[in-house]
């Protein structure tokens, strides 16, 4: 990312919606378990938030810049944010869970 205060701003988004990610399971998934049937829903709930953020965080990035992604983000970098903050991704869903 050419500009670091864009690379800032979607780093905070991507935390502000992790500490969410608990009263979402919540809502969202009450019987997970039941529902979906699997046998970890730790890794299931890792895989649908990873998906979801990045998502919002792209949606964030061009509501914010109102520009084209295309030339201004690549969507592995939003990955590599995720990845930096995955301890705290996993802990929020097993916060919620437990």
């Amino acid at each position: 990312m050419p500009d670091s205060s864009i690379r800032k701003s979607l780093e905070d988004y991507v935390k502000l919606r992790i500490r969410d990610v608990p009263s979402e399971i919540h809502q969202t998934f009450p019987n997970v378990k039941q529902i979906w049937k699997c046998e970890n829903q730790v890794d299931f709930l890792y895989g649908y938030y990873v998906g979801k953020i990045e998502e919002g965080t792209l949606h964030y990035l061009l509501k914010a810049t109102r520009s084209s992604a295309g030339g201004f983000v690549d969507a592995f970098e939003i990955r590599g944010i995720l990845e930096t903050c995955r301890t705290e991704l996993r802990n929020s869903i097993e916060k919620a869970l437990s």
